[in-house]
């Protein structure tokens, strides 16, 4: 998994350019985000320091926007409670050793100016600092955080399914992810790898949060039973088209394809609430369903204008969003694949997106739960 991170810098390929959907993905869990915060706050308002976490937190615009709109939450609730000077804020930014954390922290000073100038000498001190690692294990002291926050990140599993990771292993032939011909080895080998993933995430996370903290985690999921279902897997079939015309070509190897399987997992809500009830650390206060547009991302409330993009150029819808899964999945392919390819692969997918938008209207599934530690 060490080859998993968002593209890097502030170039036409880069994450920080194509994050409209993530950006969007935030914004649709911002009401419950807020809930959790002043509930956490009605149990926690005398803290001399509060402790806020952002898992997978990437690089680029959306990374500060989190932390500046956890921040006003908190001050607000202080100022309106009339608490005097605001507790110390430790924020910690997490994601794997890979993330572009130079371009984070090269954010922070106009960042902390930001805030003295919003909020006054009344705000703070807060402190931010990285904190690399998977957070599928520990990150942090024992009771030490007071709200943890992450948005598009958990539906990443922690390596390829067991059985699936190997090249002399090809169940999946002509797929790089769950298909409606995978398997059912295949299904089942995901299903197994989120349950242990997603298990020890709560457990780790649980020795952490201190009692009634909380926890809002945003991620793609699905609504159907159905793991293979085009709600939840679709924009990685049309992938795979890309790579098998390339193979078709000679320009990749069959070979190459049918041993490459994405870390990935969207899981349905039942499958989220068996695994939050069987590790048994949290009370599932909500788990709500969003759908966002594969295009830019809007989910009827955003600004972002249908067919605007965060680049330079004038593209066509398929490639805005050919884009923006480069941005996301380019670190693994140029690893499996060889970054000689790239431009090619993702020019394909680009057009047959467009065939495909020119037939429907794809929407994902983001799964947004709110989780209270239990004590």
């Amino acid at each position: 998994m060490q080859t998993l991170h968002m593209n890097a810098g502030s170039g036409e390929t880069s994450y920080a350019k194509n994050s409209s959907v993530q950006s969007n993905i935030i914004s649709a869990g911002k009401r419950i985000t807020e809930e959790a915060i002043l509930d956490m706050l009605s149990n926690h308002l005398s803290a001399d320091s509060i402790g806020i976490g952002d898992l997978g937190c990437s690089s680029g615009p959306n990374t500060l926007l989190v932390i500046s709109e956890i921040l006003n939450v908190i001050y607000a609730k202080w100022c309106l409670q009339g608490c005097g000077s605001s507790p110390e804020f430790r924020v910690y930014l997490n994601d794997l050793t890979t993330n572009d954390f130079n371009n984070v922290f090269g954010s922070l000073p106009a960042f902390y100016t930001k805030l003295k100038e919003e909020k006054g000498s009344g705000f703070g001190p807060c402190f931010i600092v990285g904190m690399p690692g998977s957070f599928y294990g520990r990150l942090f002291p024992t009771k030490s955080m007071h709200f943890v926050h992450s948005s598009s990140s958990l539906h990443w599993l922690s390596q390829v399914p067991l059985g699936l990771d190997s090249k002399a292993t090809t169940h999946n032939r002509g797929k790089i992810y769950m298909s409606k011909t995978s398997p059912l080895c295949v299904l089942e080998a995901y299903l197994i790898q989120f349950q242990k993933d997603f298990s020890l995430f709560l457990k780790s996370r649980s020795e952490e949060i201190v009692p009634k903290g909380r926890m809002v985690l945003s991620f793609m999921g699905r609504r159907s039973p159905d793991p293979a279902a085009d709600e939840s897997c679709y924009q990685f079939e049309l992938l795979a088209r890309a790579l098998m015309s390339m193979v078709s070509e000679g320009l990749v190897e069959e070979e190459k394809v049918d041993s490459f399987n994405l870390p990935h997992y969207t899981p349905s809500p039942e499958e989220v609430d068996f695994e939050i009830q069987k590790e048994g650390s949290f009370i599932l206060d909500r788990l709500e369903t969003f759908e966002i547009d594969w295009i830019n991302g809007n989910d009827g409330n955003s600004s972002v204008s249908e067919g605007v993009y965060p680049t330079s150029e004038a593209l066509s819808r398929g490639h805005g969003h050919s884009k923006g899964i480069r941005a996301v999945v380019e670190s693994m392919l140029e690893f499996h694949f060889g970054g000689h390819i790239m431009d090619d692969l993702f020019k394909r997918y680009g057009d047959i997106v467009d065939d495909h938008l020119s037939k429907t209207t794809p929407k994902y599934i983001v799964l947004v739960i709110s989780l209270v530690k239990k004590g």
